[in-house]
């Protein structure tokens, strides 16, 4: 990564090289840019993502397996229903196996 690229570019930079059939966190993308307490900026960056067809938001959840980011779909189920496709299994608005389906960009990335 960049480190004279914007925050936001650098979160993209990172969301996009999520496999598909794999979550991350909004935490864990924050920590692999060096800006650990940032979680919440990871969000804000997800939510500016809508109109780019080429970051795949609904693959970024919450530290627990959470589809936090639901609303930001249309508030329906699209953000499951991507994930169910690339099969990710939820439950409840939860991966489950979230141990199983975690991309840590700390150990994937160089």
């Amino acid at each position: 990564m960049n480190k004279d690229q914007g925050f936001f570019e650098r979160v993209y930079g990172v969301c996009r090289l999520i496999p598909k059939g794999r979550v991350t966190s909004y935490g864990a993308i924050a920590k692999y840019l060096g800006s650990a307490r940032s979680s919440r900026m990871v969000g804000w960056a997800m939510n500016s993502s809508k109109s780019m067809e080429d970051i795949p938001a609904h693959r970024v959840v919450n530290r627990n397996g959470v589809l936090t980011g639901k609303s930001h779909f249309g508030g329906t189920d699209a953000m499951q229903q991507l994930l169910e496709e690339e099969g990710v299994p939820v439950k409840n608005l939860q991966v489950q196996d979230f141990e199983k389906f975690f991309w840590d960009p700390m150990k994937e990335l160089p």
